[in-house]
């Protein structure tokens, strides 16, 4: 659990997804590492959920606009009062051991993070690790790669269910690699996460151009690949401030 108080709370991180916080918040989470670390544990504590109710939670799931009026209902009976401070989600966000509202409120999150306007502008720890196939520097940069590969559309499809988003339209999304093939990323689904066009400021042509930054760090000798690898796969917006030494995209 966070200690500073500027930091968002775990509600308004998940009220984030929904679009709920104010312009100076978003602000915050654009730019703070810790948050979008933070919400990415919550996102995947209710993936994980999800995944422990095979066949039920579909059936269970409410409606997106029910399922955030029962989650604040949630939030207020645990606090114990109807209105003002609550209490921290992460008080409760415990699947194996929830009580009943904490259940219902981790099913009121998951329909909120599963909708197609809410997927992030990085992607789940849980379901898109990244993953590399295994080859040197000299291997790398002495081979033709392309930029990206072409996803199978079997592949994307079983990218976009894993995300709670199987209708979703294709013109809005890029069914992105954590880790470009140009830099060794393998073309498996744990390396894949439908990544919005221009729906977030982080967006996949912002991502491109740190893949283009770091192959040609890697190839000129300046980067070691597999730090590359690492950085991109563990936070490709942190990278691309690292790297591009700003703290919002170029373009």
């Amino acid at each position: 659990m966070r200690e500073h108080a500027e930091h968002l709370s775990d509600e308004e991180l998940v009220l984030a997804a929904d679009g709920e916080i104010s312009a100076a918040q978003e602000r915050h989470l654009a730019g703070c590492q810790a948050c979008r670390a933070r919400r990415r544990e919550l996102e995947d504590a209710a993936a994980a959920f999800a995944r422990s109710l095979p066949g039920q939670l579909e059936a269970a799931l409410p409606a997106s606009h029910v399922a955030r009026a029962r989650l604040r209902a949630g939030l207020a009976e645990i606090a114990g009062q109807p209105t003002g401070p609550r209490r921290r989600l992460g008080l409760w966000l415990r699947p194996w051991h929830a009580t009943a509202v904490g259940a219902l409120a981790l099913v009121c999150i998951w329909g909120i993070l599963r909708r197609p306007h809410d997927v992030s502008e990085v992607p789940s720890r849980q379901l898109t690790p990244g993953a590399a196939r295994t080859m040197d520097r000299e291997e790398l940069c002495n081979s033709v790669l392309p930029k990206n590969q072409p996803v199978p559309a079997d592949l994307r499809q079983r990218v976009f269910q894993a995300y709670g988003i199987a209708n979703a339209d294709p013109r809005l999304y890029e069914v992105d690699y954590l880790i470009t093939p140009a830099l060794g990323g393998a073309n498996d689904i744990r390396n894949l996460w439908p990544q919005p066009y221009v729906s977030t400021v982080w967006n996949a042509h912002v991502k491109d151009e740190l893949e283009d930054r770091l192959r040609e760090l890697v190839c000129g000798g300046r980067l070691d690949l597999a730090e590359a690898q690492r950085d991109i796969s563990t936070d490709w917006i942190a990278a691309y401030k690292k790297y591009f030494g700003t703290d919002r995209p170029v373009r």
